[in-house]
């Protein structure tokens, strides 16, 4: 199965968090799955960290493509069609990273791996 990572369930699957769940983490385990990292999750990372609202998240925003590429999880870039997606949703959430998210995880009919119970509103298969 292909599955996306929100931004908080790859740091904490990063970090070793005990709020990632179970079911998370045995998905994000699994060899059979495929796993993606948006680029909308290397922004976001980088961004929090440096305007400091994730100070934890250092080395991952050092090298966010780097230290994915080594949990074996795959780059998800952003295209023009995501962002066209994400900017049609409705204004149920307003955060531009979980936007794209939400626009990916359509687009690439995947499901994404989150804690954030509002994802489920746009119609999208959600793991946590």
């Amino acid at each position: 199965m292909r599955l996306l990572l929100d931004t908080h369930t790859l740091l904490w699957w990063l970090l070793g968090d005990p709020e990632l769940s179970a079911t998370a983490r045995d998905a994000i385990a699994d060899p059979r799955n495929e796993v993606f990292v948006s680029a909308a999750s290397a922004w976001e990372i980088t961004t929090k960290f440096r305007i400091g609202k994730m100070p934890k998240a250092a080395v991952v925003a050092a090298d966010v493509a780097g230290i994915a590429a080594q949990h074996g999880f795959v780059e998800l870039p952003i295209t023009i069609r995501h962002g066209q997606l994400a900017g049609r949703l409705p204004g149920i959430h307003k955060d531009p990273f979980d936007r794209i998210l939400i626009a990916q995880a359509i687009a690439m009919d995947m499901p994404i791996i989150s804690r954030d119970e509002i994802l489920s509103a746009y119609g999208i298969a959600r793991l946590w």
